[in-house]
């Protein structure tokens, strides 16, 4: 008996853009199932008939975002009194008997909030760096997983971890501290259950400590040869402070990039939070080993951190990408502003001729990708995913603007109208299909004030 034949499925032309980050698709893309399947320039028709067209000629078309550093649980204590106005270890400090009250309920609404957040900014692909453990939060992965996996987002989850507590000379409680062997069964139990290593991933998992000093050196050696054995890539903060320095070189005798060179890190699948404090000979080390940074110009700017070197260490090779870091040191998970924060702090450490608009909206998809170790995101090419951000230039602050590309960054785009990932709409005309969107927000302002009354 003959099988009957397979209808080829639709396909979806993104046609006339107002303006594009890439040049080549000035006339739109064709989508078809999950991919882009043909890239259009200017005057350029599709080479086959097309079944829906979507007018995007109101619209600045963008590869989505990828964001590559975030807290999620962090949005249940935005411009927390006790942890305003203090630089990094301070501010840890306040904030961990905060967060060691942690629950699984409260992961998981502080979780979605985060990602609706993020897509509504034109974020496709979202990153998270959860290291926070207590007996009531052991499952906090596992929620995060069911949530990217609800609205649809692709998500690069993070087991991270901490092991040196307060009764070992660390920042952090004991009731946050792990034990090393919990640890690593616990990371291999996660990439088994939900790291998917194909084209077109949506979930991927990796490995990463807290920080270099907030474990052990054989737990960052035994997470670096597990990751290597899985297949997984590895990231923790690096080279945010001075202080972070001073605290390396008296713990361990080493510059903090040299500790981590030590633990077997310094590699291709490693990429870095911050990574403000490099000296040049360090940041060709970083550009020789493809190692990655993720940029968090809000973050470093509230908490005083210092100015991120982004043009060496692109020019040395490094893969940059962008991040909003935590809501309690930005305060908010909008990737489009984040754009804007790192373009005009840029310039002050550059000048206006050698950091544009053009370059962050590199960072914030390409580098962004490289970081996370995927060439199947971040660009406009045909064969790569169909994740798709379509801005608006409807309000006020728009009016008068010639250059659209450059008006999303300098005149301070925030929400995208359009949102497209793996070939879906998941935000239509600036909002989720299907969202409660207040009801969302009052479980999570709910769930924020029952941590703060924890104390």
């Amino acid at each position: 008996m003959e099988s009957s034949p397979r209808h080829p499925s639709p396909r979806l032309w993104i046609r006339q853009p107002l303006s594009c980050a890439d040049p080549a698709a000035a006339n739109g893309v064709v989508i078809q199932d999950s991919r882009i399947v043909e890239r259009l320039a200017t005057g350029q028709e599709p080479s086959l008939p097309v079944d829906q067209v979507f007018d995007a000629s109101q619209h600045v078309l963008l590869p989505g975002l990828v964001n590559t550093h975030h807290h999620f649980y962090q949005t249940l204590t935005r411009a927390y009194s006790a942890a305003l106005n203090k630089p990094l270890f301070p501010w840890l400090t306040t904030l961990y008997d905060v967060w060691a009250n942690l629950d699984e309920e409260q992961i998981a609404v502080a979780s979605e909030l985060a990602m609706v957040e993020l897509l509504l900014s034109g974020c496709t692909t979202v990153a998270d760096h959860h290291y926070v453990f207590s007996q009531a939060l052991e499952s906090a992965i596992d929620r995060q997983v069911e949530t990217a996996r609800r609205l649809g987002v692709r998500a690069a989850l993070t087991r991270g971890s901490m092991s040196v507590g307060r009764d070992q000379g660390g920042l952090p409680p004991q009731s946050v501290v792990q034990d090393e062997a919990r640890i690593l069964d616990d990371s291999r139990r996660l990439i088994q259950h939900y790291h998917q290593p194909e084209e077109g991933a949506m979930i991927t998992v990796a490995l990463a400590p807290c920080s270099p000093f907030s474990v052990s050196r054989e737990l960052m050696r035994a997470t670096a040869d597990l990751a290597k054995a899985e297949g997984v890539r590895l990231h923790t903060h690096l080279a945010e402070t001075e202080d972070e320095t001073r605290y390396c070189e008296r713990l361990f005798g080493l510059r903090p990039l040299d500790y981590l060179d030590d633990c077997g890190w310094l590699n291709d699948r490693t990429w870095l939070a911050h990574g403000i404090h490099f000296t040049n000979e360090e940041i060709q080390r970083l550009g020789r080993a493809g190692t990655g940074i993720a940029h968090c110009p809000s973050s470093n700017m509230v908490l005083g951190s210092g100015l991120c070197p982004t043009l060496e260490l692109e020019r040395a090779g490094v893969p940059l990408g962008l991040a909003v870091d935590g809501s309690a040191s930005n305060d908010h998970s909008n990737l489009a502003e984040e754009m804007r924060q790192a373009m005009l702090l840029g310039r002050l450490r550059y000048r206006p001729d050698q950091i544009g608009h053009d370059d962050v909206i590199r960072w914030a998809t390409q580098g962004s990708a490289r970081c996370l170790g995927r060439t199947d995101i971040g660009g406009l090419a045909p064969g790569q995913q169909a994740d798709l951000a379509l801005f608006k230039l409807d309000e006020p602050r728009f009016s008068g603007a010639e250059n659209l590309l450059a008006a999303l960054l300098l005149c301070g785009a925030h929400r995208a109208d359009r949102v497209m990932v793996a070939g879906r709409w998941r935000v239509i005309d600036g909002a989720i299909p299907d969202l409660d969107l207040g009801a969302l927000m009052a479980r999570h302002q709910e769930a924020a004030r029952r941590l703060w009354r924890a104390l």
